[in-house]
């Protein structure tokens, strides 16, 4: 564990109150996450909870068809286990991860216990899961009403937001349940942001050429959350 609070990168680990931290830091164990690690299984009460470093975890949700679509990220801006906070201890979601990284793992148990002992990070956990409410409103909203390029650059940007440097490392098949459309379409779309010059793509990896230009091709479905995340937490999510 890193001898500093402040040497973390996970954004809520490094900007809690210090005894806050102090709770919770004998607890955390590193832990490395490759690719499809699952976090947490659906209907599956959680036994840990993570918090990110590097990396970026997935929620999703299964459709009738059994296939999987996106209904919400996290990565060094919070936490997984949101269930957990609210003491329902389990939800109807899996989560795994999407981009392979490395993070802090905590007990359920432990973190119970730390909640209990301090309202203020009961409190400061709250505020982080009511940024998840709105960005899963944010997802849902986009994903009935943009256009498949809006949604695809809105979601570069939320992984751009959580991930280091410009450089994405997904397939073309990840993206498709991601987005939950068929993998012809994520192909033609990357080459249209691609012909703008807002991205490169290649096989397994995607770098962002011009943010700005990905913000504009979102279309205004990219912000909300992130102005949401900023106004409660008092953190900068974009970069």
């Amino acid at each position: 564990m890193p001898a500093s609070q402040f040497a973390f990168e996970n954004k809520l680990l490094r900007h809690m109150r210090a005894s806050d931290f102090e709770l919770l830091a004998p607890h955390l164990e590193a832990q490395k996450l490759p690719l499809r690690h699952v976090i947490e299984k659906s209907q599956t009460p959680v036994t840990d909870v993570y918090f990110l470093e590097t990396g970026l975890a997935s929620i999703v949700s299964k459709m009738p068809n059994g296939r999987d679509v996106e209904v919400g990220v996290s990565g060094n801006e919070g936490m997984t286990g949101s269930s957990v906070v609210l003491g329902a201890m389990q939800s109807p979601h899996d989560s795994y991860m999407q981009v392979a990284g490395i993070g802090y793992s905590i007990a359920t148990v432990d973190l119970q216990r730390a909640m209990e002992t301090s309202a203020t990070l009961r409190n400061y956990l709250l505020l982080f899961v009511q940024t998840m409410v709105i960005q899963t409103a944010s997802t849902a909203l986009a994903n009935s009403q943009a256009d498949v390029s809006s949604r695809m650059a809105r979601w570069l940007l939320m992984v751009h937001d959580r991930t280091h440097g410009p450089d994405i490392v997904l397939t073309h098949e990840f993206l498709s349940v991601m987005l939950g459309v068929r993998r012809p379409w994520v192909t033609e779309i990357l080459h249209i942001l691609e012909d703008k010059r807002l991205i490169r793509a290649k096989r397994g990896q995607i770098t962002i050429v011009d943010r700005t230009g990905l913000m504009a091709e979102a279309n205004g479905f990219y912000g909300v959350a992130e102005n949401e995340y900023k106004r409660l937490l008092g953190i900068n999510l974009a970069r």
